[in-house]
């Protein structure tokens, strides 16, 4: 007599599957594929069409076009039919703690714990522009160093950062605070005079959590009583700060407007120079020489100039701010014609934190190929954190992955508007 079960044979189809799916790898079952239009590879400036990615545990293994790489049962596939996939872009110079929206003078006396708000919303805002991979440069009570721990403890979105703690500051310049009356005693977290002084204050911001440091290399726009081109810094101080940075594994940021500056920095091994506003030929060669990457904040100063007074920026900063701008742009055309290594660093903070897509526009403007402003903030960036496994889309790499709807290199504002962002293999955003 034949036994029969009283299971449906559904469930035995249903069993059969389970089964078949719990004998399959677990990285198979664990992998996400995504799918798209096209992908650009940053490297070479060519298109691959139909591209298919395969990414287990927040790294890609593989890049094939679709049809010649299988899915297995269990995989999640994402599909992003008329997009084009880039690496994650990368900011240079943001300050995640401020924004330019809010009063400039009342937002000064902000607490640590507001500024700390403050770095969580304009993180989140950051990474859902596609900016997965951004340098703090500077910021008060180590409020973004918590935020980037926070982050990298999946508690709260953001992007990967890098952090510098407080920026260096002579007495009285650029990062100081020379706002509060003489009576209040005021002194910036980062301030410090002399060689041994700025090892010092170096030393304290990174056994606080620095991962980069940043020095004032010149006078500033946004601070009061200093001027933009002149040297604050003695070339020994910056050489301290550079030689107490490497001797840690770190690299160092130097704020440098003016040309005296700027060369100083360079001579001393800081690795790279913000601003740049007043580049001479001589300091170009200088930096080409010695492989310092310059990162120039060329999109703000339209914002500045049209909402600055509104936001309450004293006459004296929108002054500066009209003395630097176009040179700044000046100097960038000039360095990127002559081959310099330039990165993307925008000065989020000067301007609305997620508007930080909108520099390639200005970039391309002043001198660039869409290809190198997307390589800037890519290849370039990658290349001046040290970090060998971002700023491109290919097997190895982490899985930090944006799309667009088109082709960036046709229109480079397309990517002011990315309409997907994974970071690590997780999805933040479409």
């Amino acid at each position: 007599m034949r036994h029969t079960s009283s299971l449906p044979r559904l469930s035995y189809l249903s069993l059969s599957l389970t089964l078949s799916a719990a004998m399959l790898p677990f990285s198979a079952l664990s992998a996400t594929f995504i799918s798209a239009d096209a992908l650009l590879d940053v490297r070479s400036g060519k298109m691959i069409d139909s591209p298919l990615l395969k990414i287990e545990e927040g790294r890609i293994v593989e890049l094939a076009t679709q049809g010649k790489l299988d899915i297995p049962v269990g995989s999640e596939l994402i599909e992003l039919k008329g997009k084009t996939l880039l690496p994650g872009l990368m900011d240079m110079h943001v300050h995640l703690g401020s924004d330019a929206e809010d009063n400039f003078l009342e937002s000064m006396n902000y607490s640590i714990p507001r500024q700390t708000v403050k770095a969580v919303k304009n993180a989140k805002k950051t990474l859902e522009a596609g900016f997965t991979t951004v340098r703090d440069l500077g910021d008060s009570g180590y409020s973004v160093i918590a935020v980037r721990d926070g982050i990298n403890a999946g508690e709260i979105p953001g992007p990967r950062i890098w952090s510098a703690g407080h920026a260096l500051s002579i007495t009285g310049g650029h990062c100081d605070d020379n706002f509060s009356a003489p009576e209040m005693h005021s002194v910036a977290g980062g301030v410090a005079d002399g060689p041994w002084a700025v090892r010092a204050k170096a030393r304290e911001n990174i056994k606080y959590g620095a991962n980069t440091l940043k020095i004032c290399a010149t006078g500033g726009v946004f601070s009061k009583g200093t001027k933009v081109g002149v040297q604050q810094y003695t070339e020994d101080e910056l050489r301290a700060a550079a030689e107490e940075a490497h001797q840690r594994g770190l690299i160092i940021a130097a704020h440098a407007h003016g040309t005296s500056g700027i060369k100083a920095a360079i001579r001393a091994g800081i690795d790279s120079i913000e601003h740049c506003s007043f580049l001479d030929d001589e300091a170009i060669k200088l930096a080409i020489k010695n492989g310092t990457y310059l990162s120039c904040d060329i999109y703000n100063t339209e914002y500045t100039l049209a909402f600055g007074a509104a936001n309450g920026v004293p006459e004296e900063n929108i002054n500066k701010e009209k003395q630097v701008s176009q040179a700044q742009r000046d100097s960038f055309r000039k360095a990127t014609k002559a081959g310099a290594r330039m990165v993307f660093g925008s000065d989020a903070a000067i301007y609305p934190h997620g508007d930080n897509g909108k520099q390639f526009a200005t970039m391309v403007q002043f001198g660039m190929t869409p290809l190198q402003a997307i390589q800037a903030a890519t290849l370039t960036s990658a290349a001046l954190l040290k970090q060998q496994d971002v700023g491109e889309l290919k097997p190895g790499f982490l899985a930090d992955i944006i799309a667009v709807d088109g082709n960036p290199l046709d229109n480079i504002r397309l990517l002011e508007n990315v309409s997907f962002v994974m970071k690590d293999g997780k999805v933040f955003k479409g």
